[in-house]
């Protein structure tokens, strides 16, 4: 009964199921009506239309999807005109429309996304790639092609990969243009490039005229990398024009957003004259996975248009997009949607209005079918179509195809996951991503001047504007950089270092110098940089120290000459006097090396005490011996001879302390005694620190900065100083007359002022590590030019001859050593002594751990005072220790000694044995001979 039951149950719920689901299907409608919004006649729309109308054939002859509905795509001419799209959407409200296809243009979909957020109806565009166009503020708009963010991002990584800094942006100024232009600024931001000139044109029609005025504009732009952002139908016309103007060679490069490939794709042949003015064009295309599918979709497409028109990636997109709308509304149908529209109180006409706007609807469920459309996952002929939760496409990646002859080439590919390849996306998705600068290739590109070379991608332009460049005017160390009077013309080491770099670069320069500084003192050089940014100067040239505080804002070149902050002082000559033989070695060095003379003594003598006898006898003895063998050792005299194998270690590394220090000694002390000492009371930047007195700099220099903000030099002690004759006449003063104690500036200077300076010298060593260089605004392309150019004087030789011509020394800076003790001080020999130090406590840790091992082998006798046993114990083991340590003992000969003992033994044994042997025989013979006498027998002898 049971199973009876539970089979009428089955057969039950079956029933009911197959009803529900002939129910649903009989409630479908016979007909589901879609919109499609694009201009007709451009040439995205043109291959749009036949591809819109193939998918439609296709989705109505295929019975696995809208069972038993048709789709019915209903086309609307925009014109590219945002007034009409927003016509034709209204006018598809009247027609029970669930979702629209389109538009193309950026600018349309803009004004169609209102409409479409009011009425709850999907807007799927094919071609409207402005990446502004966000799900936030249209929540029914959704992208069915990539956004021109990504595009964006693979034009910048190709100008990082070349190592370009600055390109031209030439665009359509509407929404499109402007919005993609602006994606494009911010992702060269990110590689520290830059937009350096940016060209709109009118979104409508444009003449020969209106190109030709923009690209003059162009061609007077130092920078030579140009993108073009434009529409296909006006954007090709660019080259002809820039062509004439010879702007398709010369290190020019173009590089041509995804419209380009869509006239290329589109067009079956263009015209040669039209291809022979793109040569060399770098031009992105979106990628489409290569499959079955599409290759006889192509076959198809051939057949169709009878080879008159290509078939682009829009044309794709706008395929796909229809079966996308097609999966979407059969899943609607399958959970239950039903299409149903109601009016909008806000959407009611007022009275006496012709506009009927009573007639459009909402679309209720259009929150349910925007869902299906975002779940839908399909493999289409642009390959897996997908939406991310951002509601992008799935996957972004672009073709890199280089415009040659009558066609083109595929130098490489760029892919969301891992940048720039030469390899498909589809084999990169299967691998780790990487997105290191080595694993970024492309390859060769024939530019458009016919090379392979790689352009540099800047010039300067031949339109009279000239570099400005800032020069500072100095009163003092006018050997380095000085107007000459009278004229605007600069002379100096720096300014010839200048105009020699510019002469080795493969360009012409033209500049011009600005003086900067009022001429009456030395300006300052932090003012000069600061120009730069601000752009009253284009370049600073002069003696500019590069420091950090200035790289933050400007680009310097290569070091041209170094520097660094050094401390001249007033010096006094030294006499070695009669007590000259003390100064080789500190105090803190005669002492510690006194202390182990005698350390080293006591450690030999209780190590040999036992054993040896040159170090037993009286006490008075054995004192004289400790200080008399510690001394002598300091000549390698020493008579006394070492037993143990402990102190010959011992010696033999005191020794080798002794004969460094000796040697260091000697040439210390010959060093003074041979050569002019000369001394002063300060000894670098330090002393300078701990004390009060003044502080002289230059005026101008970045010294006064570090020593008050880097070191914390009070800034009451420090002096400005504006010339060499200034230098001299404080540091002879000094500080207690009104002068200062030494001075604080840059190497050159100081070298310079030296060398007919004879009575300072420099003092310590040098505490900062810079150099001179000429300084450009941030990212400047001529910075890495003058740098080569400035490698290439040092390597040749000419930078020297011109720090000769302008810095030759006198033969007073010969004599101009650093002021440097000549004294050895304890620090430089710390490692010998501590050497020597743990080798004798090894050597007395091993020496008393034989003795204790001797003084366990003691045992007292037993006291019979039990309560003075404890104080006996301990009494007779010290005294024990002492006997130990000062009883004689007897060397111990080696074991060849023993054995000549034993061996000597053996044989006295021997001896005594033969002796005793004959002994024997001896009796036994006068025996026989009493033996005879007593029997009256003859002896037989």
């Amino acid at each position: 009964m049971n199973a009876i039951g539970s089979l009428w149950l089955l057969f039950f719920l079956s029933g009911a199921l197959i009803n529900g689901y002939c129910s649903n299907v009989n409630s479908r409608p016979d007909m589901v009506n879609v919109g499609a919004i694009f201009t007709f006649d451009s040439t995205i729309g043109r291959v749009a239309k036949v591809a819109i109308q193939e998918a439609m054939k296709d989705v109505n002859s295929d019975p696995n999807v809208l069972r038993g509905t048709k789709l019915n795509v209903i086309m609307s001419n925009s014109n590219c005109s945002g007034f009409v799209g927003m016509v034709e959407a209204l006018r598809f409200m009247e027609t029970d429309i669930v979702a629209i296809i389109g538009p193309q243009s950026s600018v349309v979909a803009h004004i169609v996304s209102h409409v479409a957020n009011e009425l709850h109806v999907p807007l799927l565009s094919f071609a409207a790639t402005d990446p502004t166009l966000s799900s936030l503020q249209f929540p029914y708009f959704l992208r069915t092609t990539h956004s021109d963010l990504y595009q964006m991002t693979a034009i910048a990584e190709i100008i990082g990969y070349y190592g370009w800094k600055e390109v031209i942006a030439i665009y359509v100024d509407d929404d499109y243009g402007r919005n993609g232009v602006a994606a494009l600024n911010d992702k060269l931001a990110e590689r520290r490039c830059k937009i350096s000139f940016k060209g709109g044109i009118h979104p409508g029609s444009v003449d020969r005229g209106d190109i030709m005025d923009l690209l003059v504009k162009v061609a007077m732009i130092q920078s030579r990398i140009i993108v073009l952002h434009v529409n296909p139908d006006v954007g090709y016309n660019f080259f002809p024009v820039a062509q004439y103007l010879g702007m398709m060679g010369n290190g020019f490069v173009w590089i041509a957003t995804d419209w380009l490939a869509s006239v290329l794709d589109s067009a079956v042949r263009l015209p040669s004259e039209i291809m022979n003015t793109m040569q060399g064009v770098l031009v992105l295309r979106q990628h489409t996975p290569d499959s079955e599918r599409r290759k006889s979709f192509f076959s198809r497409w051939n057949k169709i248009n009878g080879g008159s028109l290509g078939l682009h990636a829009y044309g794709l997109y706008a395929y796909d997009s229809v079966w996308l709308v097609a999966h979407a509304i059969d899943a609607f149908f399958n959970q239950g949607g039903v299409i149903s529209f109601s009016n909008d109180s806000r959407l009611l006409s007022a009275e006496g209005s012709n506009l009927h706007l009573e007639a459009m609807s909402i679309f209720d469920d259009g929150d349910l079918l925007l869902r299906n459309i975002l779940w839908s996952n399909f493999v289409g002929l642009t390959g897996p179509f997908k939406f991310n939760p951002d509601r992008s496409l799935f996957q972004p990646a672009y073709d890199i195809i280089n415009v040659i002859g009558t066609g083109y080439r595929q130098i490489g590919y760029w892919s969301n996951y891992s940048g720039l390849s030469t390899k498909l996306p589809e084999i990169l998705y299967t691998m780790p991503p990487n997105r290191s600068t080595s694993s970024q290739s492309l390859y060769p590109v024939i530019w458009p001047d016919g090379t392979l070379s790689i352009p540099r991608g800047w010039v300067f332009p031949n339109n009279g504007k000239q570099l400005r460049v800032g020069v500072p005017r100095r009163v003092s160390f006018r050997e380095f950089v000085s107007q000459e009077r009278g004229t605007d013309n600069f002379q100096g080491f720096c300014i010839d270092v200048f105009m020699a770099a510019v002469n080795l670069l493969p360009y012409a320069v033209p500049y011009i110098f600005i003086p900067f500084g009022n001429g009456t003192e030395n300006p300052s050089y932090s003012e000069l940089v600061n120009m730069i940014t601000t752009g009253n100067f284009d370049a600073a040239v002069g003696d500019i120290a590069i420091v950090t505080n200035r790289t933050r804002i400007v680009d310097f070149t290569q070091p041209y000459a170094s520097s660094g902050l050094v401390v001249v002082a007033p010096f006094e000559k030294l006499h070695t006097g009669a007590w000259a033989f003390l100064r080789p070695l500190s105090r803190q060095m005669w002492i510690v090396t006194g202390c182990f003379f005698l350390f080293v003594g006591i450690v030999v003598w209780i190590l040999e005490h036992r054993i040896n006898d040159d170090f037993r006898g009286s006490p008075k003895k054995q004192i004289i011996t400790i200080l008399w063998f510690s001394l002598s050792t300091l000549f390698f005299s020493h008579r006394e001879n070492t037993a143990s194998n402990l102190g010959r270690m011992v010696l033999l590394i005191w020794l080798f302390v002794v004969l460094i220090v000796n040697s260091s000694y000697t040439a210390s002390l010959t060093s003074i005694l041979t050569v002019q000492q000369l001394a002063s009371p300060i000894k670098g930047i330090e002393s300078l620190k701990k004390g009060d007195e003044p502080i002289g700099y230059q005026v101008g220099s970045f010294a006064e900065h570090y020593l008050s903000e880097e070191l914390g030099i009070s800034k009451s002690r420090l002096k400005p100083l504006g010339s060499p004759e200034e230098y001299a006449s404080a540091l002879k003063l000094g500080p207690n007359k009104g002068g200062v104690v030494a001075i604080v500036d840059e190497r050159p200077y100081m070298e310079l002022f030296l060398s007919s300076q004879c009575s300072f010298r420099v003092v310590g060593q040098e505490f900062t590590k810079n150099g001179w260089g000429f300084a450009f605004p941030r990212d400047s392309p001529l910075a890495i030019d003058m740098s080569t150019a400035i490698l290439e004087l040092s390597e040749n030789g000419d930078l020297q001859r011109i720090h000769d011509k302008w810095l030759k020394q006198s033969s007073c800076i010969l004599e101009n050593a650093e002021l440097e003790s000549d004294q050895l001080h304890l620090q430089s020999f710390v490692g010998l002594f501590l050497i020597c130090g743990i080798a004798c406590f090894i050597a007395l840790f091993i020496y008393f751990l034989q003795i204790m091992r001797k003084l366990a082998r003691y045992s007292p006798t037993e006291s019979s005072s039990t309560s003075h046993q404890g104080s006996t114990l301990r009494s007779g083991r010290l005294r024990k220790f002492l006997s130990l340590m000062d009883e004689k003992k007897e060397p111990s000969h080696g074991g060849s000694k023993r054995r000549k003992i034993e061996k000597s033994l053996s044989e006295n044994d021997r001896d005594k044995e033969s002796r005793n042997s004959s002994n024997d025989g001896q009796r036994e013979v006068r025996a026989n001979v009493d033996a005879r006498r007593s029997s009256s027998l003859p002896l037989n002898l």
